[in-house]
């Protein structure tokens, strides 16, 4: 069996999930301070993961059942992911200075203080009031995995899921390196340049599989 389902949901999980957003700022907010960052990325994760599965699991089997669905579910991401795609490059081109600083503002002024079990649930509401969250794993990962063969899907699957995991884990536990950098013109460049080239790719192999 090839890899290739898995590799293909590590990249387009990957491309969704890396954002400038008060979620991301939250967890490196938690890593430079080196305060319960554990369970801050363990939430943060489960939900993408719990919420991936439903996608994949649920979504994903009852598009699967119909073709004309997985039609629409194909074009529609190809449409989507070649959009987003041109969105994440033209952010690289236009970089908003301080982005990353407003996000962190943002994060930091809704949660102020607390113990571990605050973290978790601000983790949680960060998670989960995000409404593109949604669109994103339930809707678009589960549309794409129905493309694939039940087995193909559970790797695509935990391909996606590995992303959330990875990047997480790299944010919290990294951020007294990784928010610096992030903070520059180089490496927004760099992370939405990231974002464009799997958001293209992902959606080129959805061309070429309805095409072919």
């Amino acid at each position: 069996m090839t890899f290739l389902p898995a590799i293909e949901g590590f990249m387009l999980g990957a491309g969704l999930i890396i954002a400038i957003g008060a979620q991301n700022a939250f967890v490196i907010r938690q890593g430079v301070k080196g305060v319960h960052v554990f369970p801050v990325v363990a939430v943060c994760s489960l939900v993408d993961i719990a919420l991936i599965g439903l996608g994949a699991g649920g979504v994903g089997t009852l598009i699967a059942q119909s073709a004309i669905l997985q039609a629409v579910a194909a074009w529609g991401g190809a449409v989507f992911l070649g959009v987003y795609g041109a969105l994440a490059l033209h952010k690289a081109v236009n970089v908003k200075p301080g982005a990353w600083d407003e996000a962190e503002r943002s994060a930091s002024g809704r949660i102020g203080e607390g113990g571990a079990a605050r973290a978790m649930l601000a983790a949680l509401a960060f998670s989960l009031l995000n409404p593109h969250v949604y669109l994103d794993t339930v809707v678009m990962l589960g549309g794409l995995a129905a493309q694939y063969e039940p087995d193909a899907r559970l790797l695509f699957a935990l391909g996606a899921m590995a992303a959330s995991v990875v990047w997480f884990t790299g944010i919290g536990y990294g951020a007294v390196r990784l928010a610096p950098f992030f903070r520059t013109t180089l490496g927004t460049r760099l992370l939405e340049g990231a974002v464009c080239l799997a958001m293209w790719t992902v959606a080129a192999n959805l061309v070429i599989r309805e095409l072919g």
